[in-house]
């Protein structure tokens, strides 16, 4: 490959990568799709409906994921999500912090995202705290802790955290687990009648298909035996040098580092901020759409710090445990990880004490004032 074949390729990529985050963002928008408001409607209703949506959107993503594995089509292994070394501290400390987080920013990564396209200029400020957060945790000074304190606390899991991995690795097992958690997972979400309705099942089915398509993108279309500069495999516009899917925390610090590098020829588009620059304008889209853009702002102080402290909380918690809802909650899970598995249930507790502590707050607001 030539090195004109290989920048072009990288231009499919990242476009295609944008097409598939367009049609992400307007699914998520039309189903409501939103993690932290699915743990308030348990806390504050009973309702698992959006709950249902998430298991179902992990269910398709395992189903097809596992699927494009044990064909040979994108090689797991390589992935961030599966690598031996399991920062089990970190997953559980990040995965707290950006639990709680994101209560107080009224929405994880993905819904900040959805609701810049929507109108809010609250998000807007949040992706901009977010993202300096996440930057700082990446390379700066919350990175020093992260590197020197949780990262050490690790196991190491030969040949892979993966469960496939672990159990044996053979493209039959891990076609035939994959097909059994994916299915058991849909069956939970579908026995529920009251989820069968349209957006919901677009929700589950669209953003799990959206996960499965990205993997596909930049673990086979933008894989290369050689890159024609460095002479060693690639997989083209990934920050990882790995093989990626939908995830928002580190390629929001990366948007702003190429906003702000501009004209540094060494930085371009990746596969990350596509993502999640597609989502914004999905978002965007749908929402003129269906008549429902509004402009939105700041309501009080007390609304601007929990903005800014969310923001701050999601970007760290975000970049030390791996990921966020969407990134260890569906692209992470959708591998079988133990490490995600960690994460995400941490993410669920720190969501669940934040809708806990808002309602707290709410009680004693109203209290001084009865």
């Amino acid at each position: 490959m030539s090195e004109i074949e290989f920048a072009a390729l990288g231009e499919r990529v990242v476009w295609l990568t944008f097409a598939i985050a367009i049609a992400l963002g307007a699914a998520m928008t039309r189903s409501r799709f939103c993690t932290m408001g699915a743990i308030a409607d348990i806390v504050n209703m009973g309702d698992w409906s959006r709950m249902r949506m998430w298991i179902c959107a992990v269910g398709v993503a395992v189903l097809g994921t596992q699927a494009l594995g044990a064909a040979g089509l994108v090689d797991l292994g390589q992935a961030m999500y599966t690598t031996p070394r399991l920062v089990w501290l970190s997953y559980i400390v990040g995965g707290l912090l950006f639990g709680f987080g994101m209560v107080l920013a009224s929405g994880c990564t993905s819904k900040t995202l959805l609701r810049i396209g929507g109108g809010s200029l609250k998000s807007l400020v949040v992706f901009v705290v977010l993202g300096l957060a996440a930057y700082m945790t990446l390379r700066g000074i919350f990175g020093v802790f992260r590197v020197g304190v949780l990262d050490p606390v690790a196991v190491i899991l030969e040949p892979g955290q993966d469960l496939p991995s672990l159990l044996g690795g053979s493209p039959a097992l891990r076609y035939g687990l994959g097909t059994a958690v994916g299915l058991a997972l849909l069956a939970f979400a579908l026995v529920d009648r009251e989820f069968r309705r349209f957006d919901l099942l677009l929700g589950g089915f669209g953003i799990g298909l959206a996960v499965v398509a990205l993997w596909y993108v930049s673990g086979h279309v933008g894989y290369v035996e050689e890159n024609p500069l460095t002479l060693e495999e690639a997989f083209v516009r990934t920050n990882s040098g790995r093989p990626e899917s939908f995830t928002f925390v580190a390629p929001m610090a990366y948007t702003l580092e190429l906003l702000m590098f501009w004209s540094d020829t060494s930085k371009a588009v990746s596969v990350g901020i596509a993502g999640a620059l597609g989502v914004v304008v999905g978002a965007f889209l749908y929402s003129i759409i269906a008549r429902e853009f509004r402009w939105e702002g700041f309501g009080s102080v007390e609304d601007t710090a929990n903005h800014l402290v969310g923001g701050v909380l999601m970007g760290v918690g975000g970049v030390t445990g791996l990921g966020c809802t969407v990134g260890q909650g569906i692209t992470g899970l959708s591998t079988l990880s133990l490490g995600s598995m960690i994460a995400f249930g941490a993410i669920i507790v720190g969501g669940f004490l934040g809708v806990r502590y808002q309602a707290w707050r709410t009680d004693r607001i109203f209290g001084a004032l009865d």
